[in-house]
This record gives C-alpha cells, structure tokens and sequence, in this order.
C-alpha cells in the first residue's frame, strides 16, 4: 500500500498583463486575489486567485509556463454561473453554455490565449421500477 496521498493541482498560467489578467479573472470570472509577489517593484507579477476550490497561479515570468494552456474545472451549479457571466456582459467574452461527452461546459479564453472550460457532469434520469 502506497504511504503517500496526492493532494490538488495549482496550475501556473502564463499572463502578460495584470491590469487585464485582473479584469478577466477578478472582475469578470469572480476569482479572488489570495496574495500577490514580485522580487521589486517593476519586476513581473505572480499571483494566486481562486474561486471556491479552484487555485490558479498567474504569472508574468516567461519561464514559468507557456500560453494557450487549457484548464478543465469542475463546478457545481453550472447554470448559475453562466448566468452570472452573461449578466457581466463582459465585451472580450460571451460564453455559451453547451452540452458535451456527458457534460455540461462554459468555455472561455482569457486575454493571453489559455482557455477553461467549467464543466459540470449530466445528470442521467433514474430509472423506475
């Protein structure tokens, strides 16, 4: 038996911007800032957001990860976030809601060319007897 447990994943997403990173994640999606770094002052940012269970690292250190990576997060009440986002009427993004492989998804690129996709399992109809 393995002596070992893995916990989450913190994906790290490549930004370029923070005033826009901000505007997508925090003002649009409802991300919070956990904290924010930067080694001085006019050096890169690297942040932590989350939303509900969900963490993210966004940073503007090139090293650190490549654009267009693309995120599946799974969420509980799909519906009312869509909702919630089209109520935003945010000019950069307008997700749909669609039905995929058994899910329900809202897909949605940010402004650096990474993409998520919040899904949220079909519920099958239970059968009667």
């Amino acid at each position: 038996m393995n002596q070992y447990h893995v916990k989450s994943t913190v994906p790290i997403l490549r930004i370029f911007d923070e005033e826009k990173a901000k505007e997508f994640y925090l003002h649009f999606l409802g991300f919070s800032v956990d904290w924010e770094h930067r080694y001085e002052e006019d050096y890169p940012l690297y942040m932590q957001v989350s939303l509900g269970e969900c963490c993210l690292h966004l940073s503007e250190h090139h090293g650190d990860s490549s654009p267009g990576a693309k995120l599946r997060i799974h969420i509980e009440g799909i519906e009312a976030f869509h909702q919630v986002l089209a109520e935003k009427k945010y000019k950069f993004a307008r997700p749909g809601l669609e039905e995929a492989h058994g899910f329900k998804e809202v897909r949605v690129g940010d402004p650096f060319g990474n993409r998520l996709c919040f899904v949220e399992p079909i519920e099958s109809p239970k059968s009667v007897d």
